[in-house]
Protein backbone atom coordinates (compact mmCIF):
# COMPACT_ATOMS: atom_id res chain seq x y z
CA UNK A 1 0.00 0.00 0.00
CA UNK A 2 2.73 2.49 1.00
CA UNK A 3 4.87 1.57 -2.01
CA UNK A 4 1.95 2.14 -4.43
CA UNK A 5 1.17 5.47 -2.79
CA UNK A 6 4.85 6.40 -3.03
CA UNK A 7 4.92 5.61 -6.74
CA UNK A 8 1.81 7.69 -7.40
CA UNK A 9 3.22 10.59 -5.44
CA UNK A 10 6.53 10.43 -7.30
CA UNK A 11 4.68 10.51 -10.63
CA UNK A 12 2.64 13.55 -9.54
CA UNK A 13 5.80 15.15 -8.15
CA UNK A 14 7.52 14.80 -11.51
CA UNK A 15 4.59 16.39 -13.35
CA UNK A 16 4.15 19.42 -11.08
CA UNK A 17 7.89 19.82 -10.57
CA UNK A 18 8.64 19.75 -14.29
CA UNK A 19 6.04 22.46 -14.92
CA UNK A 20 7.67 24.64 -12.29
CA UNK A 21 11.24 23.99 -13.37
CA UNK A 22 10.44 24.94 -16.96
CA UNK A 23 8.28 27.96 -16.11
CA UNK A 24 10.86 29.29 -13.66
CA UNK A 25 13.10 30.54 -16.46
CA UNK A 26 10.45 32.75 -18.09
CA UNK A 27 10.34 35.32 -15.25
CA UNK A 28 14.08 34.98 -14.64
CA UNK A 29 15.19 35.87 -18.17
CA UNK A 30 12.14 37.90 -19.22
CA UNK A 31 11.34 41.56 -18.65
CA UNK A 32 10.72 42.17 -14.96
CA UNK A 33 7.25 43.44 -14.11
CA UNK A 34 5.73 42.57 -17.49
CA UNK A 35 2.47 40.65 -17.80
CA UNK A 36 4.43 37.62 -19.01
CA UNK A 37 6.66 37.82 -15.96
CA UNK A 38 3.65 38.01 -13.63
CA UNK A 39 1.67 35.26 -15.36
CA UNK A 40 4.44 32.70 -15.54
CA UNK A 41 5.77 33.67 -12.13
CA UNK A 42 2.41 32.72 -10.63
CA UNK A 43 2.38 29.42 -12.52
CA UNK A 44 5.85 28.68 -11.15
CA UNK A 45 4.97 29.66 -7.57
CA UNK A 46 1.76 27.59 -7.45
CA UNK A 47 3.48 24.60 -9.04
CA UNK A 48 6.14 24.85 -6.32
CA UNK A 49 3.46 24.85 -3.64
CA UNK A 50 1.96 21.70 -5.18
CA UNK A 51 5.35 20.06 -5.66
CA UNK A 52 6.41 20.75 -2.09
CA UNK A 53 3.15 19.40 -0.70
CA UNK A 54 3.50 16.19 -2.71
CA UNK A 55 7.14 15.88 -1.64
CA UNK A 56 6.05 15.88 2.00
CA UNK A 57 3.95 12.80 1.21
CA UNK A 58 6.94 11.19 -0.52
CA UNK A 59 9.16 11.83 2.50
CA UNK A 60 6.58 10.39 4.89
CA UNK A 61 6.31 7.23 2.78
CA UNK A 62 10.10 6.95 2.88
CA UNK A 63 10.21 7.37 6.65
CA UNK A 64 7.60 4.63 6.98
CA UNK A 65 9.14 2.15 4.53
CA UNK A 66 12.67 3.24 3.53
CA UNK A 67 13.91 0.06 1.88
CA UNK A 68 10.62 -0.77 0.20
CA UNK A 69 10.40 2.64 -1.45
CA UNK A 70 14.12 2.95 -2.29
CA UNK A 71 15.38 -0.41 -3.47
CA UNK A 72 18.76 0.92 -4.67
CA UNK A 73 20.15 1.03 -1.12
CA UNK A 74 20.15 -1.48 1.75
CA UNK A 75 21.01 0.98 4.54
CA UNK A 76 17.61 1.87 6.01
CA UNK A 77 19.01 4.55 8.33
CA UNK A 78 20.77 6.35 5.48
CA UNK A 79 17.73 6.24 3.19
CA UNK A 80 15.46 7.41 5.99
CA UNK A 81 17.85 10.25 6.76
CA UNK A 82 18.52 11.56 3.24
CA UNK A 83 15.26 10.72 1.44
CA UNK A 84 13.07 10.96 4.50
CA UNK A 85 14.12 13.66 6.92
CA UNK A 86 16.11 15.75 4.44
CA UNK A 87 13.39 15.49 1.81
CA UNK A 88 10.80 16.55 4.40
CA UNK A 89 12.90 19.60 5.17
CA UNK A 90 13.45 20.50 1.50
CA UNK A 91 9.73 20.09 0.78
CA UNK A 92 8.79 22.33 3.71
CA UNK A 93 11.32 24.95 2.66
CA UNK A 94 10.05 24.88 -0.93
CA UNK A 95 6.50 25.61 0.24
CA UNK A 96 7.71 28.31 2.61
CA UNK A 97 9.85 30.09 0.02
CA UNK A 98 7.18 29.99 -2.69
CA UNK A 99 4.54 31.39 -0.33
CA UNK A 100 6.95 33.98 1.07
CA UNK A 101 7.87 35.13 -2.44
CA UNK A 102 4.22 35.52 -3.38
CA UNK A 103 3.39 37.50 -0.25
CA UNK A 104 6.34 39.87 -0.72
CA UNK A 105 5.09 40.92 -4.15
CA UNK A 106 1.43 41.05 -3.12
CA UNK A 107 2.18 43.21 -0.10
CA UNK A 108 4.87 45.44 -1.59
CA UNK A 109 2.82 48.54 -0.67
CA UNK A 110 1.65 47.20 2.68
CA UNK A 111 4.50 45.42 4.44
CA UNK A 112 2.46 44.84 7.62
CA UNK A 113 0.25 42.40 5.70
CA UNK A 114 3.22 40.02 5.46
CA UNK A 115 2.75 39.31 9.18
CA UNK A 116 0.25 36.51 8.77
CA UNK A 117 0.01 33.40 10.97
CA UNK A 118 0.65 31.18 7.94
CA UNK A 119 3.82 33.08 7.02
CA UNK A 120 5.21 32.83 10.55
CA UNK A 121 4.18 29.18 10.82
CA UNK A 122 6.00 28.29 7.59
CA UNK A 123 9.17 30.01 8.80
CA UNK A 124 8.99 28.07 12.06
CA UNK A 125 8.29 24.78 10.27
CA UNK A 126 11.27 25.33 7.99
CA UNK A 127 13.55 26.09 10.93
CA UNK A 128 12.37 23.01 12.83
CA UNK A 129 12.66 20.60 9.89
CA UNK A 130 16.08 22.04 9.00
CA UNK A 131 17.28 21.59 12.58
CA UNK A 132 15.88 18.07 12.58
CA UNK A 133 17.72 17.34 9.32
CA UNK A 134 20.97 18.58 10.87
CA UNK A 135 20.35 16.48 13.99
CA UNK A 136 19.88 13.29 11.98
CA UNK A 137 22.88 14.28 9.88
CA UNK A 138 24.99 14.37 13.04
CA UNK A 139 23.65 10.95 14.10
CA UNK A 140 24.47 9.52 10.67
CA UNK A 141 27.74 11.47 10.42
CA UNK A 142 26.44 12.78 7.09
CA UNK A 143 27.99 16.11 6.12
CA UNK A 144 25.51 16.58 3.27
CA UNK A 145 22.52 16.67 5.62
CA UNK A 146 24.28 18.99 8.04
CA UNK A 147 25.50 21.36 5.35
CA UNK A 148 22.26 21.67 3.42
CA UNK A 149 20.27 22.28 6.61
CA UNK A 150 22.10 25.58 7.12
CA UNK A 151 20.28 27.02 4.10
CA UNK A 152 16.86 26.53 5.70
CA UNK A 153 18.00 27.70 9.12
CA UNK A 154 19.43 30.89 7.62
CA UNK A 155 16.44 31.51 5.34
CA UNK A 156 13.91 31.13 8.16
CA UNK A 157 15.80 33.57 10.39
CA UNK A 158 16.35 36.18 7.67
CA UNK A 159 12.77 35.96 6.43
CA UNK A 160 11.36 36.34 9.95
CA UNK A 161 13.63 39.34 10.51
CA UNK A 162 12.28 40.99 7.35
CA UNK A 163 8.65 40.19 8.23
CA UNK A 164 9.07 41.79 11.66
CA UNK A 165 10.77 44.95 10.36
CA UNK A 166 8.59 48.01 10.80
CA UNK A 167 10.13 50.07 7.99
CA UNK A 168 12.09 48.03 5.39
CA UNK A 169 14.45 49.89 3.01
CA UNK A 170 13.25 51.11 -0.36
CA UNK A 171 12.35 48.20 -2.73
CA UNK A 172 13.54 45.63 -0.17
CA UNK A 173 10.35 43.71 -1.00
CA UNK A 174 11.79 43.06 -4.46
CA UNK A 175 14.94 41.47 -3.02
CA UNK A 176 12.83 39.30 -0.72
CA UNK A 177 10.44 38.37 -3.54
CA UNK A 178 13.33 37.26 -5.72
CA UNK A 179 15.04 35.45 -2.86
CA UNK A 180 11.87 33.54 -2.03
CA UNK A 181 10.94 32.31 -5.50
CA UNK A 182 14.47 31.66 -6.76
CA UNK A 183 15.12 29.91 -3.46
CA UNK A 184 12.11 27.67 -4.09
CA UNK A 185 13.58 26.86 -7.49
CA UNK A 186 16.92 25.98 -5.90
CA UNK A 187 15.21 23.68 -3.43
CA UNK A 188 13.19 21.79 -6.01
CA UNK A 189 16.08 21.58 -8.49
CA UNK A 190 18.15 20.05 -5.70
CA UNK A 191 15.50 17.42 -5.05
CA UNK A 192 15.00 16.70 -8.74
CA UNK A 193 18.70 16.27 -9.41
CA UNK A 194 18.99 13.95 -6.43
CA UNK A 195 16.04 11.79 -7.50
CA UNK A 196 17.32 11.81 -11.06
CA UNK A 197 20.68 10.57 -9.87
CA UNK A 198 18.94 7.81 -7.94
CA UNK A 199 17.12 6.56 -11.01
CA UNK A 200 19.76 7.13 -13.68
CA UNK A 201 23.08 7.09 -11.82
CA UNK A 202 22.56 5.46 -8.40
CA UNK A 203 26.27 5.71 -7.61
CA UNK A 204 25.89 9.50 -7.49
CA UNK A 205 22.73 9.55 -5.37
CA UNK A 206 24.61 10.68 -2.26
CA UNK A 207 27.26 12.74 -4.05
CA UNK A 208 27.49 16.19 -2.36
CA UNK A 209 28.39 17.79 -5.71
CA UNK A 210 25.03 16.73 -7.20
CA UNK A 211 23.13 18.21 -4.26
CA UNK A 212 25.24 21.37 -4.05
CA UNK A 213 25.19 22.40 -7.73
CA UNK A 214 21.71 24.05 -7.71
CA UNK A 215 22.54 25.92 -4.51
CA UNK A 216 25.80 27.32 -5.88
CA UNK A 217 24.18 28.38 -9.15
CA UNK A 218 21.04 29.74 -7.48
CA UNK A 219 22.89 31.73 -4.82
CA UNK A 220 25.08 33.27 -7.54
CA UNK A 221 21.93 34.29 -9.41
CA UNK A 222 20.42 35.75 -6.24
CA UNK A 223 23.54 37.77 -5.48
CA UNK A 224 23.52 39.18 -9.00
CA UNK A 225 19.86 40.24 -8.75
CA UNK A 226 20.41 41.66 -5.28
CA UNK A 227 23.31 43.73 -6.62
CA UNK A 228 21.10 45.10 -9.42
CA UNK A 229 18.27 45.95 -7.01
CA UNK A 230 20.51 47.65 -4.43
CA UNK A 231 22.23 49.59 -7.22
CA UNK A 232 18.83 50.82 -8.37
CA UNK A 233 18.02 51.77 -4.78
CA UNK A 234 21.19 53.85 -4.49
CA UNK A 235 20.44 55.67 -7.75
CA UNK A 236 16.91 56.53 -6.59
CA UNK A 237 18.15 57.80 -3.21
CA UNK A 238 20.87 59.88 -4.88
CA UNK A 239 18.29 61.49 -7.18
CA UNK A 240 16.09 62.27 -4.17
CA UNK A 241 19.00 63.89 -2.35
CA UNK A 242 19.93 65.88 -5.45
CA UNK A 243 16.38 67.13 -5.95
CA UNK A 244 16.11 68.24 -2.32
CA UNK A 245 19.41 70.16 -2.37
Amino acid sequence: MVVHLFEWLVAAHIVTGTVGLVCMWVPIVGKKGSETHKRWGKVFAYSMLATGTIAIGISLCTLHSPLETHTFEDDAALVRGVFGWMMLYLATMTIMLAWYGLLCIRNKRSHAHNRTPANFLLQAATFITAANCAYHGVLLKNGLMIGISTVGLTAAVLNTWFILRSDPPLNEWLIQHTRGLVGAGISVYTAFLAFGAVNLLPAYAFNPFVWATPTVFGVSLLLYHQWRITSQRRRILLRQVASES
